[in-house]
């Protein structure tokens, strides 16, 4: 895009919030809680499982993970306009880019600032965790800049769901819980797996609403080729399926309060399926982060009362 096309940005000429809050919005903080819930969880499965934590390496684990979230965020806006997705008929929340608060090269310059940070924390656990941590890092940096950016992104394709599977779910924890404990297990893999399936069923949510303008700009995600017939099975079986996965994953302490999770997901499938659209979908994708987050809370609440 031309500095000329940068000039007319839509919406600039409107009133603009201050600074902060621009850079906030694009920022995109209610998505951080994808990223942050399977953190916590891969560090609450090693505490629970060896009694010890390393709080310097927990925390620098959360803020890596956050600074490629972030990166990707503001990577997707700058990308999504510059291809066309982002126009005035999107339904999603108003984007940095789209809105006229900053130019695309700003934002991707801002994008590529919060993946050098990422790159720094994560030479700090590369010299805790060697080689497996080297691979896990390198691998997030570039699937964050994938998908959105070169030639065939990775969210103008039907395999964004298994990316988000691989990443915020068994990447994600089983790093974590590696990180803290210096050794591989399948049990944190599986449960990566299982808190994988509500994240990618946040981005099928997401989808689901942008079908319409996501054709017309080209965008062939996994919605399509499903229909939102199909989308709707499909979401309603990543809340589903989490449940018996977790509680036959072999998690220390006690796995019957993840049931307490089934009545909520099937409050949020029904309400997919009643034919919840618009404006409804937005607090629908924002209520099924929420719902990763509560299976790992009650998960947490089988550890304390074993």
């Amino acid at each position: 895009m031309n500095q000329t096309q940068e000039a007319s940005l839509p919406g600039q000429h409107q009133h603009m919030p201050p600074l902060l809050t621009r850079w906030i919005a694009a920022a995109r903080p209610k998505t951080l809680p994808l990223t942050v819930t399977p953190v916590v969880a891969g560090i609450a499965i090693a505490v629970a499982e060896t009694g010890s934590l390393s709080l310097w390496i927990a925390l620098c684990t959360l803020l890596g993970a956050v600074a490629i979230q972030i990166g990707t965020n503001l990577y997707n806006d700058a990308s999504d306009f510059e291809r066309g997705t982002d126009t005035e008929e999107r339904l999603g929340p108003a984007r940095a880019t789209a809105q006229g608060w900053f130019t695309a090269r700003q934002v991707k310059m801002a994008a590529h600032l919060m993946f050098t940070l990422a790159f720094l924390i994560g030479l700090v656990l590369l010299m805790h965790g060697g080689w497996p941590i080297l691979a896990v890092g390198l691998a997030s940096l570039a699937a964050g800049y994938a998908y959105t950016g070169g030639p065939r992104p990775i969210a103008y394709g039907p395999y964004g769901e298994l990316f988000v599977l691989l990443f915020f779910g068994m990447a994600a924890v089983g790093g974590t819980y590696y990180l803290q404990t210096l050794d591989f297990g399948w049990m944190p893999l599986l449960a990566g797996f299982a808190l994988g399936l509500p994240a990618a069923a946040v981005l099928t949510v997401n989808n689901y609403r942008d079908l319409d303008t996501d054709r017309a700009a080209g965008r062939r995600t996994l919605c399509h080729y499903l229909d939102r017939p199909g989308a709707r099975l499909l979401y309603t079986a990543l809340l589903l399926l989490p449940v018996p996965i977790l509680m036959e994953a072999g998690l220390p302490g006690a796995s019957w309060p993840l049931l307490a999770a089934l009545p909520l997901a099937i409050v949020l499938s029904a309400r997919l399926f009643r034919g919840a659209s618009g404006e409804a979908l937005n607090v629908q994708l924002a209520q099924t982060a929420l719902y990763q987050s509560a299976l790992v809370v009650l998960m947490i609440i089988g550890f304390l009362i074993a």
